[in-house]
């Protein structure tokens, strides 16, 4: 068995959930609609496995997630996952944290954005937009109450329009939720 993971890392990460996930082998039709099985796709996260006990709502969750974090247009998908990021990292989500900062870094190949937010947390001292985002998911996650003015104003200072400061508010929010629901469920482990 492996020991659980208590700190920010770009390795992949298994997580294990407390609660049994879905055997594709005896799941209800209704299940496998909602988990899109193909023969060509067999491979399913531990983490969609267990949501699909509920199948009415990962069959609603799972094309929200897709147009939040994967639709054309708007926000630059590096940008998604700072957001994704900024919102794991304040609600300490190891996982999620680990899975945004590699995707980042895979389609930015920008490492150095991800040390320094690993390195100094909340301080993390980045190029401009960066910050602007992080900042952004970091206000939104630990105190949705007190985004206004001032956050939309910077993000247009530098040079977001609605349409991407939207698919930001999104990428925020549904890790906000996701690393809720993760930490509820089970948690991160090393490979084995």
């Amino acid at each position: 068995m492996s020991d659980a993971v208590h700190e920010f890392t770009v390795e992949a990460l298994d997580w294990k959930p407390y609660i049994r996930p879905v055997d594709l082998d005896t799941a209800t039709p209704e299940q496998l609609d909602a988990l899109k099985v193909t023969p060509s796709n067999k491979k399913v996260s531990a983490y969609v496995l267990v949501l699909a006990n509920e199948a009415e709502t990962l069959r609603e969750r799972t094309p929200l997630f897709n147009d939040i974090m994967y639709s054309e247009g708007g926000l630059s998908r590096g940008g998604r996952e700072i957001g994704a990021l900024a919102a794991s990292f304040v609600n300490h989500c190891i996982y999620c944290a680990a899975v945004h900062a590699a995707r980042y870094i895979q389609l930015e190949k920008r490492p150095e954005v991800v040390e320094e937010i690993y390195r100094n947390g909340l301080d993390a001292d980045l190029p401009e937009f960066e910050q602007a985002l992080f900042n952004f998911g970091v206000d939104l996650t630990a105190h949705p109450d007190n985004v206004g003015t001032y956050q939309f104003y910077h993000l247009r200072e530098t040079g977001l329009d609605d349409l991407e400061i939207l698919d930001l508010i999104h990428s925020v929010a549904i890790f906000g939720w996701a690393n809720r629901l993760m930490h509820t469920l089970g948690e991160p482990h090393r490979q084995e």
